[in-house]
């Protein structure tokens, strides 16, 4: 099994419970156990700032699938909440899903980058990573307890 760490975002319809059932969609993977999720966080939008606040965690998996067989998996499960991806980047959307880490894995291809390139400059991801695995080590980023340090969290906060 390979430890791997999924984020996890929405900023329209029912955000809360788009995530719980994504939640559920990632424990329910073949080959996959959902080890534990962070709490949610209302977060700012990134990018593009016209829109709502996001909602936002993370989870933490153990699988025996490949980095793509899990982002295959993932985007489904992005299609059945109702996810369209003809929009603008960094646009609005009813649930996101990115694959953060997968431990031994380091990969750049036209589909999937590992770790995630940008963790570092998102609050929004290190804040409910850093509940699953502070001391976690990226590699050519660091580890997730200092990034979150230097991360600007203003805006970031727990949903009661």
């Amino acid at each position: 099994m390979t430890r791997a760490f999924v984020a996890l975002g929405g900023n329209l319809g029912d955000v809360p419970e788009t995530l719980r059932r994504a939640l559920d969609a990632l424990a329910a993977l073949p080959r996959t156990r959902l080890v534990a999720h962070s709490r949610f966080y209302r977060t700012p939008p990134w990018g593009l700032r016209e829109q709502p606040p996001f909602i936002n965690a993370a989870a933490e998996l153990e699988t025996t699938l490949t980095p793509h067989q899990l982002l295959a998996a993932m985007l489904q499960i992005e299609r059945d909440a109702g996810r369209v991806r003809a929009g603008e980047r960094w646009g609005p959307r009813t649930l996101d899903l990115d694959i953060l880490h997968m431990d031994g894995e380091a990969r750049y291809d036209k589909r999937l980058t590992l770790p995630h390139p940008r963790i570092a400059e998102r609050a929004f991801v290190l804040l409910p990573l850093a509940e699953l695995a502070p001391d976690l080590e990226l590699s050519g980023q660091g580890r997730v307890d200092a990034l979150l340090a230097l991360a600007d969290t203003t805006g970031c906060e727990p949903l009661p």
